[in-house]
């Protein structure tokens, strides 16, 4: 098995979030790898723009729900030590603009959280676990333990 090179991590903002994030940052330093992130939005509704679903990270945006988004995902990358360059806020479906910056970027490892759903959940199935079975690359999940 060779080192990985290029981790990314996909964030949604849960409550877990600081959790997977941090074994991210361990495991990028530990083959010391580049980190990369990605956040999905599909939650805020999307602006008619001509230059397609990424958000320019350095504009300001007028919607306020999206300007939190944009701090809260600026202030991670930060924490996080990851170039801007490094950084991928986008609209869309989070499996496939995950596994689509992945394949673009040349990344050898998704680092996700799951919740180890079971039943239903499982069946209807999670962003983690669609990941997991579309990705080209190795797939982390984090397991979340809820409290």
């Amino acid at each position: 098995m060779s080192d990985y090179q290029h981790v990314l991590l996909a964030v949604d903002y849960t409550k877990h979030g600081v959790y997977v994030a941090e074994k991210a940052r361990v495991l990028a330093n530990k083959y010391q790898a580049k980190l990369s992130v990605i956040h999905v939005l599909d939650n805020i509704p999307m602006p008619d723009t001509s230059y397609g679903t990424v958000i320019a990270l350095d504009q300001i945006a007028p919607d306020e729900l999206l300007e939190a988004e944009k701090i809260k995902f600026m202030e991670l990358g930060d924490q996080l030590a990851i170039d801007v360059v490094n950084r991928w806020m986008v609209w869309g479906i989070p499996t496939q603009e995950i596994i689509n910056i992945a394949d673009q970027e040349q990344v050898d490892l998704i680092i996700v959280g799951s919740h180890g759903r079971h039943g239903l959940a499982l069946l209807l199935g999670s962003t983690a676990n669609s990941v997991l079975h579309h990705a080209k690359c190795d797939v982390m999940a984090v397991r979340l333990i809820e409290k």
